[in-house]
């Protein structure tokens, strides 16, 4: 995998952030994994594989996408997880994959994934052949 781009999404406190922090530890990422909520992107080098983590809360307009000069980086090879990606808007490129996380009445945490490209089926070879 050179390039895929993985979005989540979900209320606050659904845990987004959460699923993040496992799966940059799943690979291979030590250290303190910061939420890129004030800083608005927070880079990790693994040998590799480029990872780049983005929460777009503080959005207020998809233009904001274009303002801070992500098209380059969006460009480059790597994954890309990002939280909170409607407040991108269409500037966004499509998904590989979404994820979008509900927190249930008995507080437990449900996510929904859904393969949105070929590379997406390839990573949920389920979803591939259901279409969720």
């Amino acid at each position: 995998m050179r390039q895929a781009l993985i979005t989540l999404q979900g209320d606050l406190g659904a845990g987004k952030t959460t699923l993040v922090r496992h799966l940059l530890r799943a690979l291979g990422i030590q250290g303190r994994i910061r939420s890129p909520t004030y800083a608005l992107v927070e880079p990790y080098d693994p040998p590799g594989l480029p990872i780049w983590h983005f929460d777009f809360y503080r959005f207020t307009n998809p233009d904001e996408w274009e303002d801070a000069g992500l098209r380059e980086l969006f460009a480059r090879p790597g994954l890309k997880l990002v939280e909170w990606p409607q407040q991108a808007g269409p500037r966004l490129p499509r998904p590989d994959l979404a994820c979008v996380l509900h927190v249930a009445t008995d507080g437990s945490r449900q996510i929904e994934l859904s393969a949105l490209s070929p590379l997406g089926r390839t990573l949920l070879p389920e979803a591939g052949r259901t279409g969720q």
